[in-house]
This record gives C-alpha cells, sequence and structure tokens, in this order.
C-alpha cells in the first residue's frame, strides 16, 4: 500500500483529483467556517480533529509551509481577518490584538492529515483517501485502467498519425533491413521503445500486466504515440538513405540500432523524450498503480487538468464511439483494402 507520509507526489495526486477529495469530504464528518466562499478550518479545529496538540500542527506547517500553502492554508489578515471575526467570533475565540489567523482549506486539511504520523485519525484518514483514489478512478474508467489512455480526446489523432508513419517505417525494413522476415520489425520496435521509454515492449507488459494478446501501442497515451511517431519516420528515412550511402546494400539490425540510438542523443529530440517520459512515468503511477523503474527520475503528480482528460468532463468513452461508428470504419477499411 502506499505510504502518503513519505512521497510528496502521492499527496499532490491526491489533491490534485477532485473526485476523490469531493467524496472524501462528503465522508468526513468536520464542521468547518463557510467564508469567501470556502471552507475554513483554525489550527485548533485541525488539531481537535485529527486529536493531537496545536504545536503538533505548527510544527508541521513550519517543515511543510510550501506544500500546505501551494494547497489552500493561508495567513488572513487585514480586512478579511475582520470579516472572519464579526461572522465567527464565537468559534475563532481569538485576541482583538490578533493581527493574523492561520487557516485551512479542506485540501490543506487533507494534506496534513496524510503528513501526520503521531495522529490515529489522520492514519485511517490515510486508508480511507486511498479507497476513495481507487474507487473513483475506477468509477469513471468502468472498472479498468488498461486503456485509461483511450480516454484522452486526443488518443485517436495521434494513434492514426503513429499508424501512418508506422508504414513508413515497415516500409523501410521490409526494402533495406537483413534478417529475418518477421523478428526484424520486432527487434527494430524494441530499439525505439527503449530509445523513448527505457523499456522493450516485454518489460512494458510486465509493468503494466498485459496479457499476450494485448496490444502495447493501444495502451500508449497520445504524447507517448507522436514521439513514437517522430520516431519511426526518422529511422525508416535514415534507414533508406544509408541504404543509398552504401550502394545498396542491405543494413543488419545492428546497424539500425546505431541510426536508432544516434536519434535518440539528437538535442532536437531531447524535450519531446524527456516530456513523453514525464507523461508516462507519472500517469502510469497515478491512474495505473504501474511504477517505471527506468525512468523514475522523470515522475511528477498528475495535474487537475489531467484528472480531467482522462477521468473528467473532458474525457471520452473511447469503446462507445467505435461502437457507435463501426459501420462507418468498417466501410473506411473496405474502401482502403480495395
Amino acid at each position: 500500500m502506499k505510504d502518503l507520509t513519505i512521497s510528496n507526489i502521492e499527496r499532490q495526486n491526491v489533491l490534485n483529483n477532485r473526485f476523490a477529495v469531493s467524496k472524501v469530504q462528503e465522508h468526513l464528518d468536520i464542521e468547518g467556517m463557510l467564508f469567501e466562499g470556502e471552507y475554513r478550518f483554525t489550527k485548533k479545529m485541525v488539531a481537535d480533529f485529527y486529536e493531537v496538540e496545536e504545536r503538533t500542527i505548527e510544527r508541521y506547517l513550519e517543515k511543510h509551509s510550501d506544500e500546505l500553502s501551494a494547497n489552500g492554508y493561508i495567513l488572513c489578515k487585514g480586512k478579511h481577518l475582520k470579516e472572519l471575526k464579526l461572522q465567527f467570533a464565537p468559534v475563532i475565540n481569538v485576541g482583538s490584538k490578533t493581527t493574523q489567523l492561520g487557516l485551512f482549506n479542506f485540501r490543506s486539511f487533507l494534506d496534513m492529515g496524510m503528513l501526520l504520523t503521531e495522529s490515529e485519525k489522520a492514519k485511517k484518514v490515510r486508508s480511507l483517501i486511498l479507497d476513495f483514489v481507487i474507487t473513483t478512478i475506477n468509477e469513471k474508467t468502468g472498472g479498468g485502467t488498461k486503456y485509461i489512455n483511450r480516454r484522452d480526446v486526443h488518443y485517436l489523432p495521434a494513434a492514426i498519425t503513429e499508424e501512418n508513419y508506422r508504414k513508413n517505417l515497415t516500409s523501410a525494413i521490409n526494402q533495406y533491413v537483413d534478417g529475418h522476415h518477421t523478428y526484424k520489425y520486432s527487434q527494430i520496435t524494441d530499439f525505439i521503445y527503449k530509445a523513448v521509454f527505457k523499456e522493450n515492449a516485454k518489460e512494458y507488459r510486465e509493468v503494466l500486466k498485459l496479457d499476450s494478446k494485448d496490444n502495447v501501442r493501444h495502451t500508449l497515451y497520445s504524447e507517448v504515440l507522436l514521439v513514437i511517431s517522430s520516431f519511426e519516420n526518422g529511422v525508416g528515412a535514415a534507414i533508406s538513405e544509408r541504404f543509398k550511402e552504401n550502394g545498396g546494400r542491405l543494413l543488419t539490425v545492428d546497424e539500425v540500432e546505431h541510426i536508432v540510438n544516434e536519434l535518440a542523443e539528437h538535442p532536437m529530440q531531447k524535450p519531446y523524450l524527456n516530456d513523453a517520459r514525464t507523461k508516462m512515468a507519472s500517469r502510469d503511477f497515478s491512474f495505473r498503480d504501474a511504477y517505471h523503474g527506468n525512468i523514475a527520475d522523470y515522475l511528477q503528480a498528475v495535474t487537475p487538468e489531467e484528472f480531467e482528460r482522462f477521468i473528467g468532463d473532458q474525457s471520452i468513452d473511447f469503446d462507445r464511439i467505435l461502437a457507435d461508428n463501426k459501420d462507418v470504419l468498417k466501410r473506411l477499411k473496405q474502401a482502403e483494402d480495395e
């Protein structure tokens, strides 16, 4: 089970998932002050809820001030404090000489619960959070995350693009590369996977726990597919060029591996590779609970916008779209085969 007290990335993945946060908020019995459109909690309220002393909360605020502030903890002062005192004087019980008051919103209150190691109550809240995170993602994806990448509206155009550039590569391999007719394709594909996300197809399957019948490409995010498209197109062109330079001699698979590695080291590719690795490492960790050890350095928290793309209002039901357009796709396929 994930330990939320240790990893800032895992805590942020929870807090950026508004669906899980909303579920936890509905479930927890905590009364706050509805102030300026948001529920707020004083340090004392937070300490009382988590059954710790106020100075424990203050210690965590000092140690994790940047994280808690980024998630909504504020110092209320001036006109805002005056208004707060007018509305909630009996609740907050602060003296007239108080010039600032620390206030948590629900996100920072939850963040504190994920940080606190001394509190049994916080431990129970963390367990509840992890349950709700899994539940909300499964509810939104219909019970499985293997193909969560296909809920992104950008997936289908990227998949079609990749398919087209793939044909350029396979054509070049077929004409200009020596080797076993089918084996050379899988070898070169593995070189490209290694270059893009430092795993061959077998390693990727193991990380995602894919069946032998699962197509690796159908599980890739649109950004990763576009980087692979770029690679495939570049490798296909370089193979053709090298064949001409060789005076019509077929390339060995080792020569193609050298081409792929050269392309991976090109400065122009670096930003795209970094972005693809970050997307894959981070999204698979958050959505699929899959850890890519070879690209762990690229791991980041998934943004609120990404949650919207994959499980929120911006996500699509890819399988339903396919089913609804089955006849159109069939006609297109027949036209292509003629």
